[in-house]
C-alpha cells in the first residue's frame, strides 16, 4: 500500500509501485507543483542550494501535505546528507539538519526522507510493517570502503529493529553464529525495496577511480560499468545496477523501481527531475527532489 495518486498535489509525482505491506506508505515527488523560480523550478525541497528560503519552507510545506493527505499525521524528516555512510533513528521529535545519509523508522509520524538530484533514493520496508528506512545512495556513499558502504550500514540497522523479539533474544544470549546468520538471512528475504531515479547509465560519466572503487571489493562490478565510446579512460556508470549487486549481496531479492532504462535518468529527463550534473554548470545550480517512506 502507498500513497494514493489522488492525495498527491501534483499527478507528476511517482508512486513507487512494489508490495509494501499495508500501513506503509511511499511517495517520490519531481520537479512539478512548487512555487521556486528558474533554475530551481518548481518543487525544490533543498534549502542548501541557494534558492529563496521562503519557497523553500512552501515547498516543504506541499510536500507535508500530500504525507497527511495520504492518510496519515506525518512529517518528513530531512537530513543534512555528507555522501557518507551515516543511519539515525528517527523519532517523532527528530529534528531536520541530523548530519547523516541514511534513516530508519519504527514509529508514525515521521517519513524518512532522502533528497536527491542525480543519486539514487533507496527505500526499504519489511513485510511486518513495523520498520521502514531510505538511503542516499551517491557513488562514493554507495562504495563505501572494502565493500562496505551507505546500503550495508542502512541495512543493519533496519535488520536490527525487523528482527523478531525471539530472534533479538537468542543473538543476544549468545546463538550461534549459524542461528544468528539465519535469523538476518531472514530478515533480508521478508524486506522489499524500492530504487528511485537517479543519473543513467546513458549520462554518468565517471572515470577510473569509480570503477575501482567497485571492482576491488567486487571484480564482478564491471559489468555496471562500459568504456566511454569517446573520451580515452572514462566510463559510463550504471549506479542503479551497482545498487542492485550490492542488495543482493546482501540477501535482498525484492528490488522494484528503477530498471536503469532511460525514463528513471535525471539527467535526461529534463522537464521531469532536478539534476546537479546537467543543471550546475549551465544554470548555476539545480533542486532537490525528495523520496519517502513511512509507517501511517
Amino acid at each position: 500500500m502507498s500513497a494514493s495518486r489522488s492525495a498527491l498535489p501534483d499527478p507528476d509525482w511517482l508512486v513507487p509501485d512494489w508490495p509494501a505491506p499495508p500501513g506503509v506508505h511511499a511517495l517520490c515527488t519531481t520537479r512539478a507543483g512548487g512555487v521556486s523560480a528558474p533554475p530551481f523550478d518548481s518543487l525544490n525541497l533543498g534549502n542548501h542550494v541557494g534558492d529563496d528560503p521562503t519557497a523553500v519552507r512552501t515547498n516543504r510545506q506541499r510536500l507535508q501535505s500530500a504525507l497527511v493527505g495520504a492518510g496519515s499525521s506525518v512529517r518528513p524528516v530531512f537530513l543534512s546528507q555528507v555522501h557518507a555512510d551515516g543511519v539515525v533513528h528517527l523519532a517523532q521529535n527528530a529534528p531536520d539538519g541530523t548530519e547523516a545519509d541514511a534513516c530508519v523508522a519504527t514509529e508514525p509520524g515521521v517519513a524518512c526522507t532522502i533528497m536527491v538530484a542525480d543519486c539514487l533514493p533507496v527505500l526499504f520496508a519489511h513485510h511486518s510493517g513495523r520498520v521502514v528506512g531510505a538511503a542516499h545512495a551517491g557513488w562514493r556513499g554507495l562504495a563505501g570502503a572494502q565493500g562496505r558502504g551507505v546500503l550495508e550500514a542502512a541495512f543493519d540497522s533496519f535488520q536490527a529493529l525487523a528482527l523478531d523479539t525471539q530472534a533479538q533474544k537468542a543473538i543476544k544470549s549468545g546463538a550461534n553464529h549459524r542461528q544468528e546468520e539465519a535469523a538476518r538471512h531472514a530478515v533480508a528475504q521478508d524486506t522489499v525495496v524500492w530504487l528511485g531515479p537517479c543519473i543513467g547509465p546513458q549520462a554518468f560519466e565517471v572515470g577510473a577511480e569509480v570503477r575501482d572503487a567497485f571492482c576491488g571489493a567486487d571484480p564482478a562490478a564491471a559489468s555496471c560499468f562500459a568504456p566511454h565510446e569517446h573520451v580515452a579512460g572514462k566510463f559510463l556508470c550504471d549506479l542503479a545496477g551497482l545498487a542492485r549487486r550490492r542488495l543482493g549481496a546482501m540477501g535482498i531479492t525484492q528490488v522494484h523501481g528503477n530498471d536503469s532504462t532511460q525514463p528513471w535518468c535525471t539527467a535526461t529527463n529534463g522537464s521531469r527531475f532536478f539534476s546537479h550534473r546537467r543543471d550546475a554548470s549551465t544554470l548555476g545550480g539545480s533542486g532537490r527532489f525528495a523520496a519517502c517512506v513511512w509507517i501511517g
